[in-house]
């Protein structure tokens, strides 16, 4: 039986200032993937076709993460219900995230092929997979889930890693965004690694209260959002990593916008639907972006 599914990501920006490893927004602005389930085996060098974002250096055959991912899922989870399925794959990637730019592209990668794992069991009588499950195993594979949490349920969502778990908030304030894409990008580890281990009690306890804040911003007063995205954590610390976009956000923020490194960066998001045009860079690419509600989506074709 051939069967084919179609899967729409959303980007992801985490952190959101004072957010840090915690909080995530789900962005209109999707990769589809289009898994195909063939009667026969498919060659192994020419399983994946990509277009877009990647197109000149992702591989083509069962390396590629998402390929990777659906195979382990399906061993992992559903081992006899679909035993030989994996060499009957096919898959076709539209890629429109940007890659390590801070907009959440390995965990949508990673989201979606749990998600069509999931599709693929569900076809061929091997169980499914809920959005909780998606959530903890997508964790497993990236650390943590403040980008995962997004891609699975949209909207606003805070996250624990231990155990995995994510909570939406009810986003009524804000509807749009902005982002800046700079041109160069950034490894996230990196980033990561120029973070403190150790941080003042004082320093922690003023983002503690930001965290809140940024809550209240988005659920019912946006008015207080250029205070709730003042970090405490890690975006002046990374600012060796990405100075520019840092000046984007010292430009930004000196005209009373709430602006954050996305992410690892080096993209800075704006909440705001617009932004001064003589704070841009041209080299760095503007997108007005509504916030994604519903997470990833499956569209099934047998």
């Amino acid at each position: 039986m051939s069967v084919r599914i179609r899967l729409e990501v959303p980007a992801t920006s985490a952190n959101l200032g004072p957010g840090y490893d915690a909080f995530g927004l789900a962005l209109d602005l999707v990769d589809t993937l289009t898994l195909t389930v063939h009667d026969e085996p498919v060659a192994d060098e020419s399983c994946v076709s990509v277009t877009g974002e990647g197109a000149e250096s992702l591989p083509r055959d069962r390396t590629h993460l998402i390929m990777r991912i659906i195979t382990e899922v399906l061993a992992g989870e559903f081992p006899e219900a679909t035993e030989g399925l994996a060499e009957r794959l096919s898959l076709d990637c539209v890629n429109r995230i940007p890659h390590s730019r801070g907009l959440g592209s390995s965990a949508a990668a990673v989201v979606a092929g749990i998600a069509l794992a999931g599709e693929v069991a569900a076809v061929f009588g091997g169980g499914e997979l809920d959005r909780a499950r998606v959530l903890e195993l997508a964790t497993e594979y990236e650390g943590h889930p403040d980008n995962a949490a997004p891609a699975v349920y949209g909207g606003l969502t805070i996250s624990l890693s231990h155990p995995a778990r994510a909570w939406q908030v009810a986003v009524t304030t804000l509807s749009t965004v902005t982002v800046l894409v700079p041109e160069h990008r950034l490894d996230t580890d990196i980033a990561r690694g120029l973070i403190p281990v150790s941080i003042e009690h004082e320093r922690a306890g003023e983002n503690s209260a930001r965290t809140g804040l940024l809550v209240h911003g988005f659920a019912s007063d946006a008015s207080v959002l250029f205070e709730a995205t003042q970090d405490q954590l890690h975006q002046e610390f990374r600012r060796e990593a990405y100075p520019e976009s840092m000046d984007l956000v010292d430009a930004l923020r000196s005209r009373g916008l709430p602006a954050v490194i996305s992410g690892a960066g080096p993209t800075v998001l704006v909440l705001a639907d617009s932004v001064p045009a003589d704070c841009v860079p041209e080299s760095v690419a503007l997108l007005r972006t509504p916030i994604d509600l519903g997470g990833y989506r499956v569209f099934r074709e047998t």
